[in-house]
């Protein structure tokens, strides 16, 4: 059974399906802060809606980064490995991206239940 959660105009926040749960792209709320700002502002986002979904964020499986400059990556890393203990790592690929203004991170995550 598919489960679709949080219904915007265009899509779905988070889908359910075989015990896994995918989260479209998240961003932060503010836009002036800096990569890791915005990094940490996202990783607060994905932990409360995988816990609002009954799974976590040691239940990680992938990520996907998107950046709009990789000068920021450093900075990103930073907040990503103080958010997340090295054990429960997923697989991550970070890639360059065009993004909406002032937004310099976006972040995808798949996690089991």
């Amino acid at each position: 059974m598919i489960q679709r959660h949080m219904q915007s105009k265009i899509n779905h926040r988070a889908v359910v399906h075989n015990g896994v749960v995918h989260l479209g792209g998240v961003v932060a709320d503010d836009k002036t802060l800096d990569a890791k700002g915005q990094t940490e502002q996202i990783c607060a986002k994905i932990e409360k809606l995988l816990t609002d979904l009954g799974s976590s964020k040691h239940n990680l499986l992938t990520a996907m980064v998107h950046l709009s400059d990789f000068a920021g990556k450093s900075a990103m890393n930073e907040a990503w490995c103080a958010w997340l203990p090295p054990e429960h790592f997923p697989t991550r690929t970070c890639v360059g991206a065009v993004l909406e203004r002032d937004t310099l991170v976006e972040i995808t995550v798949t996690a089991a239940l």
